[in-house]
């Protein structure tokens, strides 16, 4: 099972880079990765994105720079809080993620639909539960948060 489930998760990177790559080749996985962040969690200071990625805060703010200079996100000041710096999806960051997502769905249903599953309820259930136990959200809820970023 173990194997099986690293076998899978190196096809859906792969996967992930070659969606990315078709739509913007200019944007890392890494940073593809912040961007499915804030999606999923909202506007994050920058030491809290530092210790999702597991990177140092220099390089979160490095990565953070970059993506701003791309205008995928932006950076905001809180009055309350003047010293940490917020980031913030655009609404181009918003676009390519949805974008990058959806060519990935695409591409996920078109190899579904080529399989042979018997119990194909039993199987999503079990995935679900992966997704859960990892911290990831379920797919509906990320759509959810997704379009509510963009209001």
């Amino acid at each position: 099972m173990v194997g099986a489930l690293l076998a899978l998760s190196r096809a859906l990177v792969g996967l992930a880079a070659r969606s990315l790559a078709d739509l913007d080749e200019d944007v890392t996985l890494q940073q593809y990765r912040t961007l499915v962040f804030l999606v999923s969690y909202g506007p994050q200071r920058v030491v809290d994105l530092a210790h999702e990625l597991d990177v140092t805060s220099s390089t979160a703010t490095r990565l953070c720079a970059r993506l701003e200079r791309k205008h995928l996100v932006a950076r905001q000041e809180r009055p309350d809080d003047r010293r940490a710096a917020w980031i913030t999806l655009t609404d181009s960051g918003r676009e390519l993620v949805g974008a990058v997502m959806r060519r990935r769905r695409d591409t996920l249903s078109e190899m579904i639909a080529e399989l042979s599953l018997t119990r194909p309820l039993a199987l999503a259930a079990t995935l679900n539960a992966l997704v859960e136990a990892s911290g990831e959200l379920p797919d509906s809820q990320w759509w959810q948060r997704l379009e509510a970023a963009r209001q």
